[in-house]
């Protein structure tokens, strides 16, 4: 249990009202009962956490409310991030190997290392400190994965997979498959050998069910601070700038380099071989055929500049009164004639 003056502490705020009032959780305002601590970015949802017996609540500064505890701070989203942290801590495990697990004579797992039920490790590989591999994850030979990561279930890493600090890689994610690369020869398609790796930098999440292949030669890259959510492809020799965001069912096809601070909202597709500036935004189910310079949003399919493809969206919806302006003026012609 905390006072409101040490959560607003906690959260570098400041407390309007009772700062000795106890804070025993955090809820939004529909669900907030006493002891409570909810939050309002704007005047509307301030009326209605007021309505409550919340013990307090999180706002934006210069926001005030009669009869209320506020703790006023810079950023509601990002002080809400650190008190979920304060009152709905992440479950711990404990450090440790599972009698479950495989864990190879020649793999160094740091002692503050979690490694959970059915894992399996294999020669060569490194495991920071702090980390927990949750269950039925299996890392590849000579893989290392960094202090402070989290690997969720049904994880697969493969072999020569290198994972930075602090990263997170949700349920069912596969990372260093191979790339899907063939050539044409005498009628049929083979196999070119996918021998590179995958190097994940700090401070990445990865969502469920990503698929992230192996660079044919070299490395696929996934930049420091990146954040991918499910169901994203990335193949083989993608490399991508710092943190980028990378939305539900984006593709990324080989050896496309991304610049730092992309957004790519969900299904956008990208070819192959193409190289998309930073701070470059790019809408949903955009398809992407050419490089993009520094700072452009783009749109479409194929994608093109956002103030050109709305121009072309908006002349399409006026394509029908257009044909049935033309289509009377063809009958008045023939009353002429």
């Amino acid at each position: 249990m905390l006072t409101a003056g040490e959560v607003a502490e906690r959260l570098q705020g400041k407390v309007l009202g009772d700062a000795s009032v106890a804070v025993t959780g955090l809820k939004p305002a529909n669900h907030a009962s006493q002891g409570d601590l909810t939050f309002a970015e704007n005047e509307k949802y301030l009326a209605a956490a007021g309505q409550t017996e919340a013990a307090a609540i999180l706002v934006p500064e210069g926001f005030m409310a009669e009869g209320k505890t506020l703790i006023q701070v810079r950023n509601v989203r990002v002080a809400l991030a650190v008190a979920l942290e304060i009152f709905v801590p992440e479950r711990k495990y404990a450090p440790g190997i599972h009698a479950s697990a495989v864990v190879s004579e020649t793999a160094d797992v740091d002692p503050s290392a979690s490694i959970g039920p059915q894992c399996v490790v294999e020669d060569g590989v490194k495991v920071g400190p702090n980390t927990t591999l949750i269950s039925h994850v299996h890392v590849g030979a000579g893989s290392s994965i960094g202090a402070d990561c989290r690997i969720f279930p049904n994880v697969t890493l493969y072999h020569q997979t290198v994972v930075g600090e602090r990263v997170r890689i949700h349920a069912g994610t596969v990372v260093g498959s191979d790339g899907y690369g063939y050539v044409f020869d005498e009628g049929q398609h083979k196999k070119i050998p996918q021998v590179g790796n995958v190097v994940i930098e700090n401070d990445v999440e990865i969502g469920s069910n990503v698929s992230i292949d192996r660079g044919a030669i070299g490395p696929t890259l996934i930049g420091q601070g990146t954040k991918i959510d499910n169901l994203v492809q990335i193949a083989h020799n993608v490399s991508t700038g710092q943190h980028c965001l990378l939305i539900s069912q984006v593709g990324i096809a080989g050896s496309t380099t991304l610049g730092s601070y992309v957004t790519l909202a969900g299904q956008a597709g990208i070819a192959g071989h193409l190289k998309i500036g930073d701070q470059v935004t790019l809408a949903a189910k955009s398809g992407v055929m050419h490089n993009i310079p520094n700072g452009e949003k783009w749109m479409g399919a194929p994608a093109q500049p956002d103030k050109q493809m709305k121009r072309q969206l908006l002349a399409a919806q006026q394509l029908p009164e257009l044909i049935r302006r033309v289509r009377q003026l063809e009958k008045e012609l023939e009353k002429l004639r």
